[in-house]
């Protein structure tokens, strides 16, 4: 299957130099859909991840998946879930928009990049609520002096092989919690740098 397969429309918000771009994308996931097209449409999410910012549009027809408890009851559903939790994007729509159940997703890569969120009823006959929002581009200028690591850039492989190779029964032998805590803290941090 070739990437044309799925149903999505990705678009790329020009911003000004040194600014970044933001990616806009409506995903529709048929419920028959194939895996093969279902981990194409994954990898296009991923690759959207590199950009400045990302705002995604998705029907992804997971009727099963509690949003209360973010569990689901089929293996489709919960890999969903992984994609969704493994690239740290946020629900901004909190309430079920249709049949009492929450299928239509709008998500973000940034606190406070999409805003005044409205459902607007239906279109004509359809059983889906319109949803109209603002993408704030002024909330990705505001600078933090607050160091924070990008989760989606760290090579998790050799995290776990650093700290491995911490010889851990001598490292904490003799030690109570309290200074236990220090030495594995220092450590978490020097593999992490």
């Amino acid at each position: 299957m070739d990437e044309e397969s799925t149903e999505s429309l990705w678009v790329r918000i020009k911003e000004r130099a040194g600014t970044g771009d933001t990616i806009v994308g409506v995903c529709y996931r048929p419920s028959d859909q194939e895996d093969r097209a279902e981990e194409t449409l994954y990898r296009q999410i991923g690759a959207a991840l590199h950009s400045q910012a990302l705002v995604l549009m998705v029907d992804f027809n997971h009727p099963d998946i509690c949003s209360r408890d973010n569990t689901a009851g089929h293996k489709k559903s919960r890999r969903f879930l992984e994609c969704i939790d493994g690239n740290f994007l946020l629900q901004v729509i909190e309430g079920p928009m249709r049949r009492g159940v929450v299928l239509d997703l709008v998500l973000s890569d940034k606190e406070g990049l999409v805003g005044n969120v409205k459902l607007k009823g239906s279109l004509g006959c359809s059983d889906h609520e319109m949803v109209e929002f603002k993408v704030l581009r002024a909330a990705r200028r505001a600078h933090s002096k607050v160091t924070t690591l990008d989760f989606r850039r760290a090579d998790f492989g050799l995290f776990r092989d650093l700290l491995g190779r911490v010889p851990w029964d001598k490292a904490l032998e003799g030690r109570g919690a309290q200074e236990s805590w220090l030495v594995f803290k220092g450590h978490l941090l020097q593999a992490q740098k």
